[in-house]
């Protein structure tokens, strides 16, 4: 039976990439059937990034079938996964998310968590020298996978490691990593062709804070004037996006990936209230700068107060 690889919903380059990588890794190097997934289109960054390393988009898929075999990537949380994903035959989880707990499985599995930036720093490390016998395409998705959640090394969730994972991809493809990271952020950047509902949706995961459902977005640009110019219509779209999601709120994030700084949308008395208890900081109108906020995970997560 071929197994599965697959991330989170609403896949961005990590979630895109690292399935590729790791299916790769199984079949070529282990020996063991494996293909990777999608669970929805990817993010404009990912769609550059396979078309950049020539590398087919995997099928997207709408679930799991009893029993199927499959390895879960870049989350562990069964929010982002398909309903019945307990009912899988989950054989590993490759992750570098705290870890959220909900996930069943038939039997003993082999778990990594790992507090990098990127989970394709830790496939990297498994892979050990076997990476040097991946073809440039495999090398060319991790290194921008790791680009793309360290924001090119300015998230404070990046380590040492991972940039010197990064550097040593780069030089053994002889790729200029600043040139690689500022056509990805171009390509995240270019959102014109999206919905609101679309771009509320794009990068964003489910919190429970304190009894409240949110739905957090982020969406990291090195243009956020063309954002904030879309945002009383952002706002609006937030009130269906929340109903239909079965949330209480959409939070969303547009991270400024030059200035190192976050702009939170503001729509309402209970964002307000969540952001002034949360961050520290006054809020006077619709928006609220975050100065040095870039990461959801580290940065925004722990800090939510409702």
């Amino acid at each position: 039976m071929t197994i599965k690889v697959f991330g989170h919903k609403s896949p961005d380059t990590d979630s895109t990439g690292s399935p590729i990588v790791w299916a790769w890794y199984l079949t070529e190097v282990k020996g063991v059937a494996a293909e990777p997934a999608l669970l929805g289109e990817p993010n404009t960054e990912a769609a550059f990034v396979l078309k950049h390393w020539d590398l087919p988009k995997p099928a997207i898929i709408a679930g799991v079938e009893p029993g199927e075999k499959v390895v879960i990537v870049d989350t562990n949380n069964p929010a982002e996964l398909p309903e019945g994903i307990n009912k899988a035959d989950i054989t590993a989880i490759i992750d570098h998310h705290k870890l959220v707990g909900g996930i069943e499985t038939k039997g003993p599995i082999d778990i990594t968590i790992r507090p990098l930036a990127c989970t394709a720093t830790i496939m990297h490390d498994l892979m050990g020298e076997a990476v040097e016998k991946a073809p440039k395409a495999i090398k060319g998705a991790m290194l921008s996978c790791i680009l793309s959640d360290t924001l090119e090394f300015r998230s404070p969730t990046t380590t040492d490691h991972d940039k010197a994972v990064a550097e040593k991809l780069a030089a053994d493809l002889g790729v200029n990593i600043n040139e690689l990271a500022s056509a990805m952020f171009e390509a995240k950047s270019d959102v014109s062709a999206f919905s609101d509902a679309a771009l509320l949706r794009m990068d964003s995961k489910e919190y429970n804070v304190d009894g409240t459902e949110l739905r957090v977005s982020v969406l990291e640009t090195t243009a956020p004037k063309l954002l904030l110019d879309r945002k009383d219509s952002l706002m609006a779209s937030m009130v269906d996006v929340a109903k239909e999601d079965g949330a209480d709120q959409v939070l969303l994030f547009v991270i400024d990936i030059l200035n190192e700084e976050a702009t939170l949308l503001v729509p309402n008395d209970l964002v307000k209230k969540i952001a002034e208890a949360s961050f520290g900081c006054t809020v006077e109108g619709d928006t609220v700068v975050l100065p040095g906020v870039m990461s959801r995970k580290k940065q925004i997560i722990p800090a939510l107060k409702v």
